[in-house]
């Protein structure tokens, strides 16, 4: 991929954004005193602060650069990525805000514990959010590594160790109550990060002569080097001269050459030349023309696209209620109506954000179409500012865009890292307020040491997947939970361990590289990257049908679980565990 040279703008925007979210934390250390404090900030958030906290949190790296450069590479099917993500939120204001709010909890597995009265399955539940806030946190690091690296052009690894240590030292320094004045103000950097350029772009291109949706191939305006960071595909329509410097075809090569139509490989570390006019490769799987990019049904690459795209939906849709990160924010508002009203408002504010990486696709694939050849869309908005403008409201573009993109890494980093971290201090140490911060300080270098292991897929790809293992998990056990009394502590092991196991195990082997090349072209490739449209419905089958065949709890006891879910919360609703945690 194409890097920048660096600008003293941008440095200076990445060290502000920083800086910024530090001094803002350390703000908020000032005022966590208590474990409360650290879990749930004392559910004192009022739902216009809860709502730009949750959005701040939520709009990840795969929301900031991941949706522009899949909708650059794979055009209107990308566009569930932003539906799903923000229609989640739907669901949750529906189905679950207010009851789990009620509820009293503090974490997800307590949650758990106060619905079925099961220590076992709260220990399961404890791994599943685990598994599922690491999953989140590798694509985040890497994000980091990416961004930093096409900026400043320093190793991969300085940018994940940077936001690694702002974000543990946030985290460990005051918790939920340190973090929530962070991604309030980072919600807000990003909006304007990414809402300025993308205004800009469109007005640029509204005075060009460029048409969207052109039956012709992406082209590159002007002489163009690429460099190819990990292997890829590409399919050629027609025969096409270029100048290839390392790996071709599994041969070395430098030099000039003639390439034929059909599929070619470009080994990692490969440069490619292009002249001006000329075509640009798509990686395999991706529409080659402007007509096929506009048109639905082509999926995301690879076999089967109309499961793709199903399975999506139902990942993205369903995903977000289960999400740890998210949930726990919940816990944050004064009851049940402010927590309903903070999953309104942030319907709003993510719905609004998302219109602005869309617009920054479409100028993607008309003005970066290089980054088609890499399979490393995820640059798109950061190489964007500088490849339509030149000189200062370039740079100082680009100094925005780097600005929101730090902002992303943090905000997101910082929500996740305290739901491991509540996790583990309250399930496998004391619950004490040292035992969250050494737990903070665990649960953030193993995922970061795991960031620079395994293999990088696509952000939002990354992300899908985090919200596949969610939908299959932690989804239907909130519904059912929430919603059917019949459910058993039996019935949702059974639930946890089926979807957990499908979801959990395809997400493994894809960041692992995936199936083998004989494979590749078949179902399993399929399920393996999109599992979610066969893991939810297994999942939640088998937390029904063990459900039935095995013993539930008590009617009095179940009902008594229900009236504090449902019914409006008494005055006072808690307040001796509240009482119970100032005190540790």
């Amino acid at each position: 991929m194409n890097s920048q040279p660096v600008s003293g703008l941008t440095v200076a925007a990445l060290l502000l954004a920083a800086f910024a979210s530090i001094a803002i934390g350390v703000y908020g250390v000032r005022l966590a005193r208590t474990t409360s404090d650290f879990l749930v900030a004392s559910r004192s958030v009022g739902p216009r602060w809860n709502a730009a906290a949750i959005s701040g949190e939520y709009l990840s790296a795969a929301s900031f650069l991941g949706v522009a450069g899949l909708i650059a590479k794979y055009g209107a099917d990308a566009l569930w990525y932003p539906v799903g993500f923000t229609a989640g939120y739907l669901g949750l204001l529906l189905f679950v805000a207010a009851p789990l709010r009620r509820s009293g909890a503090y974490t997800m597995p307590d949650f758990v514990e106060f619905r079925l009265g099961s220590r076992p399955v709260r220990k399961l539940a404890a791994l599943v959010v685990v598994l599922i806030c690491a999953v989140y946190l590798i694509p985040q690091f890497q994000g980091a590594g990416l961004t930093l690296r096409i900026l400043l052009g320093v190793p991969g690894w300085v940018g994940a160790v940077a936001v690694g240590a702002i974000v543990i030292g946030t985290v460990a320094g005051g918790g939920m109550r340190s973090i929530t004045f962070v991604q309030a103000f980072q919600y807000w950097l990003k909006l304007t990060a990414i809402a300025i350029p993308a205004l800009v772009l469109l007005a640029h291109f509204l005075g060009s002569d460029r048409e969207i949706g052109s039956p012709a191939p992406p082209i590159v305006a002007q002489r163009t080097t690429v460099d190819i960071t990990t292997g890829v595909v590409v399919r050629l329509d027609e025969p096409q001269r270029l100048w290839v410097e390392g790996t071709l075809d599994d041969r070395p090569i430098a030099d000039t050459v003639l390439l034929p139509p059909g599929e070619h490989e470009f080994g990692a570390g490969s440069t490619l030349v292009l002249d001006p006019g000329a075509r640009v490769p798509v990686v395999v799987g991706a529409p080659g023309s402007g007509a096929e990019w506009l048109a639905p049904g082509g999926g995301l690459g690879g076999p089967h696209p109309l499961y793709q795209v199903y399975s999506l939906i139902i990942a993205t849709f369903l995903g977000t209620m289960g999400l740890p990160h998210v949930l726990v924010r919940f816990y944050t508002n004064p009851d049940g109506r402010a927590a309903r009203t903070t999953a309104s408002a942030v319907i709003g504010l993510v719905g609004f954000f998302y219109l602005f990486p869309v617009l920054l696709g479409v100028c993607a694939r008309l003005y970066v179409p290089q980054l088609l050849i890499t399979g490393a869309s995820d640059a798109a908005v950061l190489l964007l500012p500088g490849s339509v403008l030149s000189g200062l409201p370039g740079q100082l573009l680009g100094a925005l865009v780097a600005a929101g993109a730090i902002a992303a890494f943090l905000s997101t980093s910082s929500g996740l890292l305290v739901s491991i971290a509540g996790v583990l201090g309250t399930d496998v140490l004391r619950g004490r307020i040292r035992d969250f911060r050494l737990a903070a300080i665990v649960a953030g270098v193993v995922p970061l040491v795991l960031s620079q292991a395994v293999t990088a897929l696509d952000l939002s790809r990354s992300v899908g997947l985090a919200f596949a293992v969610a939908a299959s998990t932690l989804c239907p056990l909130l519904l059912l939970g929430i919603w059917w009394r019949g459910l058993t502590a039996t019935g949702a092991a059974a639930g946890l361990l089926v979807g957990g196991l499908l979801s959990g195990g395809a997400t493994v082997v894809s960041v692992l590289g995936g199936v083998p090349g004989d494979l590749a072209g078949g179902w399993l490739a399929a399920v393996l990257s999109y599992p979610a449209a066969v893991s939810v419905p297994l999942a939640t089958i088998a937390m029904i049908l063990v459900s039935l065949a095995t013993d539930r709890q008590s009617e009095r006891t179940i009902g008594r679980v229900f009236i504090r879910m449902h019914a409006p919360e008494p005055l006072g609703m808690g307040a001796d565990r509240e009482r119970g945690l100032r005190s540790a």
